[in-house]
């Protein structure tokens, strides 16, 4: 029994100092390293699938609209200066703009269809309970 201890006690002194001299090679802030501070891979996922929605709805678009939606959104360029590069009135630009985001949004609701309704659902007896739990805690702090 003795020498089983002896053994044992060995091992976890040795197990020990190579968890120090770990420690002592391993920056002091490595946790600040191994967190990431980035998007999650759920948030990545949501902006990608967003982004390549938004690019199908605008490739939609017929092309006069579409153009200038995109020297007016995508590259910032003024209503003077657009209307300039497409040989327009200041005026047609603006309409078409206007015209542009309205076809975008119908677009993009068409696309969303059904889901839509699913995205802010009521939760029903779950958010009773809840609203019932929350009146409890409040109604006597008030009294």
């Amino acid at each position: 029994m003795t020498k089983i201890a002896v053994h044992e006690a060995l091992a976890r002194v040795q197990k020990r100092s190579r968890l120090q001299e770990l420690e002592a090679m391993m920056p002091q802030d490595m946790e600040s390293i191994l967190v990431s501070t980035g998007d999650s891979p759920e948030q990545q996922a949501s902006y990608t699938e967003i982004g390549h929605l938004l690019e199908d709805a605008i490739l939609s678009l017929p092309e006069s609209y579409r153009t200038v939606l995109m020297l007016r959104g995508i590259e910032e360029m003024s209503t003077v200066e657009t209307a300039v590069a497409l040989d327009l009135t200041e005026e047609n630009v603006k309409v078409r703009l206007h015209r542009a985001h309205a076809m975008l949004r119908n677009e993009l609701f068409a696309r969303a269809g059904k889901s839509r309704s699913r995205a802010f659902p009521f939760m029903g007896a779950r958010c009773d309970r809840v609203v019932r739990n929350v009146f409890q805690r409040i109604l006597p702090r008030a009294a």
